[in-house]
């Protein structure tokens, strides 16, 4: 499996590209604005087509090219079922430019997996930032893509429309309980391992609430 990344945007969205090299299929985690010219140039340069492009939530930010890049290459879109209204009918509050809809074909939940060749992915469902963010664990690549649920040292805003502290305290005690040599491939910044993460997210685990 090859992985390739893009930082996408005006505010610096992580754009992951899961290429199976066997098989020529790819897959693209959080077509954010402006990527369709450079996605489909490496698309077109490595001989691989895309299948699956894969919001791990609604916001804008993450979302903003799926229509355009589901018109260039007929991948399908696929996001968890409780954010699938806001790729339908997007609320592109603080968006520089105008989000247009775009349509799952694939309803994402607890346990699905994504698979495509070596391509191998088992959706977590880690509400806190929105209510259907989701994280896509590669376990046989020691891979989790987390989009705005663990950052570097940080986590995604609870305050936004859909948050919820509660949630997302649960959410980051599960992840804490991961592989520590798994690599977090966040939604924004660098990446970092569960290693890294472990302090701070085992006290939230344990204390119930997020640090101050």
């Amino acid at each position: 499996m090859n992985l390739l990344q893009r930082v996408i945007g005006p505010i610096s969205t992580n754009l992951y590209v899961l290429g199976d090299e066997a098989s020529r299929e790819a897959i693209a985690i959080d077509t954010a604005t402006p990527c369709v010219e450079w996605l489909t140039a490496t698309l077109a340069e490595r001989g691989w087509t895309l299948k699956l492009i894969v919001s791990t939530h609604r916001h804008w930010d993450h979302i903003g090219d799926n229509a355009a890049v589901q018109s260039a290459t007929g991948a399908q879109i696929a996001a968890h079922t409780l954010d699938r209204r806001g790729l339908e009918a997007p609320t592109p509050q603080y968006a520089p430019f105008p989000i247009p809809p775009s349509v799952p074909a694939i309803d994402l939940a607890e346990g699905s997996r994504i698979r495509f060749g070596e391509i191998n992915l088992e959706v977590l469902h880690t509400p806190g930032h929105t209510e259907g963010s989701v994280c896509l664990l590669a376990d046989n690549a020691d891979l989790l893509f987390t989009g705005d649920t663990l950052f570097a040292g940080g986590w995604g805003r609870t305050d936004l429309a859909g948050g919820s502290e509660d949630q997302m305290v649960a959410s980051l005690a599960r992840l804490s309980r991961l592989a520590d040599e798994l690599s977090v491939r966040p939604g924004h910044g660098p990446a970092s391992t569960i290693e890294r993460e472990k302090g701070w997210l085992a006290a939230v685990a344990s204390s119930g609430r997020l640090p101050l």
